[in-house]
């Protein structure tokens, strides 16, 4: 059922006449009774600057200039990155066996994951199959079942910041040494690097020890052999 029609105050006879003269309209509204309220005054409502005025207000006016050469903007960045989810076979003191880079084949163990970059941090340990502390990600690296316990070993402040390389300063070249060859400088690792080398190694050989035949068994490397199906292969 439709609302019924309001009628207006001051229904209009023709366009622009209205029934009601000025003065009887006065009355009819009651502005009269609002003047005597007020002493007299009608009161005076302080008008809200409208929505359009605020944004005209925030717009800044463009300059007369502008450059001869288009400007790139750099566009908003809103990506956050997420955490790198860690598979459920590898937990700490798994036993890892790593598929591409240098140590290609070799089992390591695997003590946490990076917060930052959510990289796996690994061990040989360096004693018994030359594998230092690592980075490694996971894509690269199959999770066996053997486990060592590594409660005893304290990796709290190694993150990636440990592994961050040392800005070398650039020398300016003289006239004269613009021809002479360059020596070869080794790269040295810094003894506060071997010493937490040496402090990891220590506390994962005991556990390590304590298992018959876990640590030739992390010294030996991985491959496939001739007639060996990978696909039936039980790590």
């Amino acid at each position: 059922m439709a609302a019924p029609k309001k009628s207006p105050r001051n229904p209009n006879l023709i366009n622009g006449i209205g029934k009601f003269s000025r003065s009887k309209m006065y009355h009819k509204k009651g502005l009269w009774a609002i003047k005597k309220k007020n002493g007299g005054k009608l009161p005076i409502h302080p008008k809200k600057p409208s929505a359009a005025v605020a944004v005209n207000a925030a717009v800044v006016k463009p300059p007369k200039f502008y450059p001869a050469d288009d400007v790139a903007k750099p566009l908003i960045n809103k990506h956050k990155p997420k955490p790198t989810k860690l598979r459920s076979t590898i937990t700490p003191g798994t036993v890892l066996i790593i598929l591409a880079g240098r140590f290609k084949g070799k089992r390591v163990v695997f003590l946490k994951q990076l917060v930052g970059s959510g990289l796996l941090l690994v061990t040989g340990p360096f004693k018994v199959n030359g594998v230092p502390l690592r980075r490694v990600n996971q894509a690269y690296v199959i999770a066996t079942s053997t486990k060592v316990d590594v409660s005893g070993v304290n990796v709290e402040k190694i993150d990636d910041k440990y592994f961050a390389k040392q800005v070398e300063k650039k020398v300016k070249k003289g006239e004269g040494e613009i021809f002479e060859e360059k020596k070869e400088e080794k790269n040295v690792l810094p003894q506060e690097k071997k010493d937490e080398q040496k402090a990891v190694d220590t506390a994962l050989l005991k556990a390590i020890e304590g298992v018959p035949e876990l640590k030739a068994y992390l010294a030996a490397r991985f491959s496939l052999k001739s007639g060996m199906k990978p696909h039936e292969l039980v790590f």
